[in-house]
């Protein structure tokens, strides 16, 4: 679907995000409160999870077995409206699996899909929503190298280049350029908070010497959103992946929901590039530079 003319004046928000479920779990907050600030959003999934494991043991049947993509996809819609995302953008690659399984084997697969072909798609969403802010991995992946992020960050950033280039993918509709371009991280702050409130709570925590070990980005962060009221988003959207979320995960439900709202009230950022000059440090607001200046584009 193309930009309508009653959004020309609305700023816009994109994020990519490489399989159904990275969308609730990373930055679906931040997203509802943009909304709900009346900003435009738009969702680009490059990958239909395909090679996702079911684990939740109660949806682990043979009829769901028999049709993941499907049952995947119905789960995307389903978090996409608790999200509240406008649009829905399907890059059409398959999951690429891990190293080493046949699904990474795979042509159609989003890793060996040809680079240029990849950044033109994403480049002609772009172009067709017109984007201020384009949210996309980050380049420091260690705790988690799974080679559809990966990808996501190496097309991202060079659509994120070529989107305002006239000479760049001609084929994929008139040059925008997005302003801001940002990279979710995973901070040991937010593991921490959670961790210690189990602990208060004398519950057992689900977060062993393992994910204090893994590498954080606490030092990259830029932006840090406050989204305070839409805490109850998150998990709202991950239960809509039934195959992929366990409703009795610790790890993701379990703190009290009324602890689970308080104990990291933040989605944190790091801005990679910004075209609209310096941001004061501790910024607050992916849309910080922007507000009057919806419409424009560069």
């Amino acid at each position: 679907m193309s930009i309508r003319p009653s959004d020309v004046d609305r700023l816009c928000l994109m994020t990519v995000h490489a399989h159904p479920d990275d969308e609730a779990s990373k930055g679906a907050a931040t997203v509802a409160k943009a909304r709900a600030e009346g900003v435009r959003t738009v969702l680009v999934c490059c990958t239909g999870g395909e090679a996702g494991d079911i684990l939740n043991p109660a949806m682990d049947r043979e009829d769901v077995r028999a049709r993941l993509p499907e049952v995947r996809m119905e789960e995307l819609a389903a978090s996409v409206e608790a999200i509240g995302y406008e649009e829905l953008v399907l890059l059409g690659y398959r999951d690429s699996g891990m190293p080493g399984s046949p699904e990474n084997e795979d042509p159609r697969c989003f890793a060996r899909a040809d680079l240029d072909e990849a950044v033109g798609r994403l480049v002609a969403a772009i172009r067709r929503h017109r984007p201020h802010v384009l949210v996309i991995y980050g380049d420091d992946q260690r705790g988690y190298p799974h080679p559809d992020h990966l990808r996501v960050h190496e097309v991202g950033v060079a659509a994120f280049e070529a989107a305002g280039d006239p000479v760049a993918h001609p084929e994929a509709g008139e040059p925008w350029q997005p302003l801001k371009l940002y990279y979710t991280v995973w901070t040991r702050a937010r593991v921490l908070a959670a961790h210690e409130r189990f602990l208060k709570l004398g519950l057992e925590s689900p977060y062993g010497p393992e994910f204090f070990e893994r590498v954080g980005q606490d030092d990259r962060v830029t932006t840090r959103v406050d989204i305070s009221d839409f805490a109850d988003v998150r998990p709202r959207a991950l239960l809509a992946h039934r195959t992929q979320i366990d409703p009795e995960s610790k790890h993701w439900f379990g703190l009290p929901p009324e602890e689970a709202r308080t104990v990291y009230p933040y989605d944190d950022y790091v801005l990679a590039r910004s075209l609209v000059g310096d941001i004061p440090e501790g910024e607050d607001d992916l849309f910080a530079g922007l507000r009057d200046r919806a419409g424009q584009p560069r």
